[in-house]
């Protein structure tokens, strides 16, 4: 048995498929709730569940479909060991979702367009600013890359106004921050930094 994420913009969202004898297939969404989404979770070292999605949210799945009406306490470890039936009565477009607490998306925010703005990330549940104190030229490539921007033109400060505080460290052009050396609340690395913003050239 294997488990992943598919769909989704991290490794700690998307469909939730699993492998059964060299198969990969989804899991039907009747019954699916927070329990069931949070034994993913943490099967996959992606903190707690925030949502259990249903629909077919992160897009249809092919192949077969392994699990129905999936009834997890919430304890355990892997979600083969859940009840659920074998036997379903789903089609594709009900498909079962997850995001998970440690899953990182990224935004701009304040600028002229989607490519120029003060950072936010949203990380376990809430949107968070980025200390500026080691936000240099490869951590405003590495997010430009990502968000389709081109590179960075300019590395603007703005006020930290939201209720958490992330810092990424990237030694190298990396696919997204989050495969950066990364904190969230920490003060010492914070303490008197500014908010991090970008202005990408779009291009």
């Amino acid at each position: 048995h294997r488990l992943r994420l598919a769909g989704g913009k991290s490794r700690c969202e998307g469909r939730v498929e699993l492998e059964q004898a060299g198969r990969w297939g989804t899991v039907c969404d009747d019954g699916w709730d927070v329990a069931d989404a949070g034994v993913v979770c943490r099967q996959l070292q992606c903190g707690w569940a925030l949502r259990a999605r249903h629909g077919a949210a992160f897009g249809r799945g092919a192949g077969l479909i392994l699990r129905d009406d999936v009834g997890c306490a919430g304890h355990e470890d892997y979600l083969w060991d859940c009840p659920a039936a074998r036997e379903h009565d789903c089609s594709h477009k009900e498909d079962a979702g997850v995001v998970c607490s440690e899953h990182q998306q990224w935004r701009l925010s304040g600028g002229r367009d989607d490519c120029a703005g003060r950072v936010e990330v949203f990380f376990r549940g809430t949107w968070s600013t980025v200390c500026d104190s080691t936000w240099y030229e490869m951590e405003a490539s590495v997010l430009c890359h990502m968000l389709g921007c081109g590179a960075p033109l300019e590395r603007p400060s703005f006020d930290h106004t939201l209720p958490g505080k992330m810092l990424y460290e990237c030694t190298r052009l990396q696919p997204s921050l989050a495969h950066c050396k990364w904190t969230y609340n920490k003060s010492a690395p914070c303490h008197q930094s500014r908010a991090a913003g970008v202005i990408c050239n779009g291009m």
